[in-house]
């Protein structure tokens, strides 16, 4: 299932779990569509995999299954992948 982290791992921005500008990777690295497009590339700075949009999650089984509430932030900031 699904974390639905709460923030985008590279500016901090809030990212509830109702939101439709969170991005995710496969191992669910959550980003803003901001910094998908205007900093990343659309390529995901921790494992060089692509973004979807993040599925929204039906208001009546949060209460069953909550979003996270751990915060992610990359500490050492967020730049582009380069290209080996």
């Amino acid at each position: 299932m699904l974390e639905l982290r709460p923030n985008c791992e590279c500016c901090d921005r809030n990212l509830p779990p109702e939101s439709r500008e969170a991005m995710i990777c496969t191992f669910e690295c959550t980003f803003c569509a901001d910094c998908v497009d205007k900093v990343l590339g659309g390529v995901c700075p921790n494992c060089g995999g692509g973004f979807v949009l993040r599925p929204v999650r039906p208001v009546a089984l949060l209460a069953k299954y909550p979003a996270s509430t751990k915060r992610v932030l990359k500490a050492e900031g967020c730049a582009p992948v380069r290209a080996a």
